[in-house]
């Protein structure tokens, strides 16, 4: 039996952790939720998460949940993959910082697309904030291309930040922004995309059938 199971959906942001644990050679299942008959506000998931949310990662010691934390969670039990700079603080804290916007920032820029009624029941506040995404999106597309200084979001050495990234970067055509004016992020995309962990995982996720 697998050692832990990854809770995750399609065009989430699971997915990031569903490549680190393929990264690692972790044993692990993933099991996909179709939230088009909103299997994460069914009672069976619930009863796992009740958060209702993804990813979700059930290990012998507990549930795991917020992708910062699993991606970090992932690096420190397999740190033989070598997935994050764990002896080194200032460069782990710069991976941390890296997860944390990611997570707080860019994620909640871009859920104002679909889930405005997470902040506002106005239909024209919603529409408000619907409009914002494509400018919010690009700038921070811009920001994170300007810090790109290697092939990896921390230089010489790819981490579960670039998995992160990977996924995030994967929803910037639907929110509106031309990926392809930021070259060095289209280049990051093209060399995450090409390691075999990240293809195994990708082939293992159903076709995004989400509203």
């Amino acid at each position: 039996m697998p050692r832990w199971t990854l809770y995750s959906a399609p065009g989430t942001c699971a997915l990031a952790t569903h490549i680190a644990l393929r990264e690692a050679g972790a044993d692990a299942e993933v099991v996909h939720l179709d939230f088009v008959a909103q299997e994460q506000q069914g009672s069976t998931y619930l009863g796992i998460n009740p958060r209702g949310r993804v990813p979700a990662l059930v290990t012998p010691q507990g549930l795991l949940t917020e992708t910062p934390a699993l991606l970090m969670f992932v690096a420190q039990s397999f740190p033989a993959a070598g997935l994050a700079p764990l002896d080194e603080p200032f460069a782990l804290a710069k991976l941390q910082a890296f997860n944390s916007w990611l997570a707080s920032t860019v994620h909640v820029a871009h859920a104002h697309r679909r889930r405005g009624a997470r902040w506002a029941d106005d239909a024209a506040a919603q529409a408000a904030m619907r409009a914002k995404v494509p400018g919010n999106m690009a700038a921070h597309a811009a920001a994170i291309e300007a810090g790109l200084a290697g092939p990896w979001v921390l230089g010489e050495q790819y981490s579960v930040a670039d998995g992160y990234l990977y996924t995030i970067g994967g929803w910037l055509k639907g929110d509106g922004v031309d990926i392809a004016a930021y070259p060095r992020l289209l280049a990051h995309r093209a060399r995450v995309a090409s390691r075999p962990a990240v293809q195994r995982a990708l082939a293992e996720v159903p076709v995004d059938t989400r509203p």
